[in-house]
């Protein structure tokens, strides 16, 4: 009898433990986070700050003070969130060599992905919030990067968010942040099976173009866009894919003081409409090296919540090293 009691015991513990888990994992509320979420739930996740400029991290924020209202104004991203991790963003993708050609900042390998987030201490089982700075475009598209290399490495739908507007819309919410040296120990994360519905690869795009099955979306500034600037060396050759639509840059995210914020679907929906890009269709989003492309399907796929989008990693640098054909000037 004791024997039985202490079986049913151990099972109900058990169950609540898998509650908790289940619960700890559904505690997102979308792929998007706003501070005040944040500040309120955050022992519940695990924050990964990332940013290209390590610096910053133990810089102090600067402020302006307008003379007339004596309002503090952001003008210099600084700091980050207590406890959070650090993750540098040139780390998170590598080269790689194709037919002898050197293409730059790809998709790694599971292995490869696991080690640069142990490294920075991730460790399964919390959710996962990315703080990028929020201080422009590129910012907020190095959250959506990590964020796609996440989910494509494993991690299910509902465990990974970005918070809106990074650092700099939680300075403006009058939240502090810290100054003191990222110190990591070493994570325990690791890789699981690949969501390969997430990603495009080159051979996709060459039949997605051969039989216009899928919506080609460029998410570059328009002068890449239309062939007038060639960002060399990255790019062997300017224009963008043949039939592809443009979606500028300028077009992913919108300034709130120094923040820089993703939008509602209504707003994008309004935006596609003016670039005649469809909401729903099968969609590739590409850019020079898959870094604004991220942002793009973060909108598409995350916001507008349609599961036929996928980012092309190779993007404009491997299409155009490996000799395949542009449309522009």
């Amino acid at each position: 009898m004791k024997t039985l009691f202490r079986l049913q015991h151990l099972l109900a513990a058990g169950a609540l433990a898998a509650c908790t888990q289940f619960a700890a994992a559904a505690a997102l509320p979308g792929p998007l986070v706003t501070p005040q979420w944040l500040r309120q739930h955050r022992a519940e996740v695990t924050v990964v700050d990332i940013r290209d400029d390590m610096g910053s991290l133990t810089q102090a924020p600067r402020y302006a003070v307008d003379p007339k209202t004596r309002a503090r104004h952001l003008v210099q991203t600084g700091g980050h969130l207590e406890g959070a991790l650090s993750v540098d963003f040139g780390k998170i993708r590598k080269d790689k060599i194709v037919d002898g050609k050197k293409i730059v900042a790809q998709l790694p390998t599971a292995a490869y992905f696991t080690q640069v987030m142990d490294s920075a201490g991730l460790d399964q089982g919390k959710p996962v919030v990315i703080v990028p700075t929020g201080q422009n475009v590129d910012s907020m598209d190095m959250a959506a990067r990590l964020y796609f290399q996440l989910r494509y490495f494993g991690e299910p739908e509902g465990q990974v968010a970005i918070l809106n507007g990074g650092v700099n819309a939680w300075l403006q919410d009058g939240l502090p942040v810290s100054t003191q040296p990222i110190v990591a120990t070493r994570g325990n994360w690791s890789a699981g099976a690949t969501d390969a519905g997430l990603l495009a690869t080159l051979e996709q795009v060459k039949q997605g173009l051969r039989s216009g099955s899928d919506q080609f979306v460029d998410a570059r500034p328009i002068a890449q866009f239309l062939g007038i600037v060639v960002k060399r060396p990255v790019d062997a050759a300017g224009g963008h894919l043949p039939g592809a639509r443009s979606l500028p840059t300028e077009a992913i995210v919108k300034p709130v003081g120094a923040a820089h914020v993703f939008m509602s679907a209504a707003d994008y929906r309004k935006i596609y409409a003016e670039f005649n890009i469809q909401p729903d269709a099968a969609t590739v989003t590409y850019c020079n090296t898959g870094h604004l492309a991220s942002g793009a399907w973060f909108v598409d796929h995350e916001i507008l919540r349609n599961p036929r989008t996928r980012l092309y990693t190779g993007s404009m640098t491997e299409w155009t090293h490996l000799g395949n054909p542009t449309r522009g000037l």
